[in-house]
C-alpha cells in the first residue's frame, strides 16, 4: 500500500486508503517538497553570493537571472510511471534526479563554464552527473551545461543531502529550448520526429548558437579595447 501513496493521491483514489493512512502519505510528500525546495534555496543561495563576488572583483555580473522549481507530484509520479519503478516517495527521492530544478541565465557561453567551474569548486557540493550539451547539442539542437548536485541541507533535527539538477544555457539558448517545450509539451499527436520539424529547429538552433558564438567575439573585442 505505502507503493501506491503517489498514484493514490494523484488519481484522488482516497476511498483506498483509510484516513490516517492519508495523512502519513500526506505528510511523506509534504516532506518530500520541503527537503527538494530547501535544496533549491541552498544552490540559490550559493549562485547569488558567487554573483556578486564576481560583480566586485570584474564589474560584471555572469548570471542574468535565474529560475527554479520543485517538479509537480503529478509529473514525479508520470515520470516513475514511464520507468516503471515504484510509485511512492522513497522511490521519487532515490531515482530522479529532477525534483529539484534551478536553471541559471547566463549573458555568454564563456560565462556558462565558469559558473560551473565555481559551484563545482565548492566543498561541500557533490557532482552526481555532468553533461555537456552545449559542445554535444541533442539530436534537435537542444544546447545547455546539465549538473546534477548534492548539496547539505541543514533541518532541526537532522542534515539530509539532496539532489538538485542545475541548468545552465545563455538567454538565447533559454528562447529556444522555452519555446521547443512549449510546442511539444503533451502534443502527443505531434510528430517531434517529422523531418520538415527536425529542420526546422535544428535550424533555429544553429543561428542562436552562432549569433552566442559572435556576441561572444564581441564581448571578447570590447575587453581588450578596455
Amino acid at each position: 500500500m505505502k507503493e501506491l501513496i503517489l498514484n493514490d493521491l494523484f488519481n484522488n483514489n482516497k476511498n483506498a486508503l483509510n484516513p490516517d493512512l492519508i495523512n502519513s502519505h500526506i505528510n511523506d510528500v509534504k516532506q518530500m517538497m520541503l527537503i527538494h525546495y530547501s535544496g533549491i534555496k541552498e544552490v540559490e543561495t550559493k549562485l547569488d553570493i558567487l554573483n556578486q563576488e564576481f560583480q566586485i572583483q570584474e564589474q560584471r555580473n555572469p548570471i542574468e537571472y535565474v529560475k527554479s522549481r520543485v517538479k509537480s507530484l503529478e509529473s514525479i509520479t508520470q515520470k516513475l510511471r514511464r520507468r516503471n519503478l515504484p510509485i511512492s516517495t522513497k522511490s521519487a527521492v532515490e531515482n530522479l534526479h529532477d525534483i529539484a530544478g534551478v536553471r541559471v541565465i547566463c549573458s555568454f557561453v564563456d560565462d556558462i563554464y565558469h559558473v560551473a567551474e565555481m559551484l563545482k569548486k565548492q566543498d561541500d557540493i557533490t557532482v552526481i552527473e555532468e553533461k555537456d550539451y552545449i559542445k554535444n547539442p541533442k539530436k534537435n539542437g537542444y544546447r545547455s551545461y546539465h549538473l546534477v548536485v548534492e548539496v547539505p541541507v541543514f533541518f532541526s533535527a537532522c542534515m539530509r543531502m539532496v539532489k538538485v539538477e542545475v541548468q545552465i544555457r545563455t538567454i538565447a539558448m533559454d528562447f529556444w529550448a522555452s519555446l521547443e517545450h512549449k510546442l511539444f509539451y503533451r502534443k502527443d499527436d505531434l510528430d517531434h520526429s517529422s523531418e520538415e520539424v527536425y529542420k526546422k529547429l535544428l535550424k533555429c538552433a544553429q543561428v542562436i548558437s552562432q549569433t552566442d558564438l559572435e556576441m561572444q567575439e564581441i564581448r571578447n573585442m570590447v575587453s581588450e579595447i578596455e
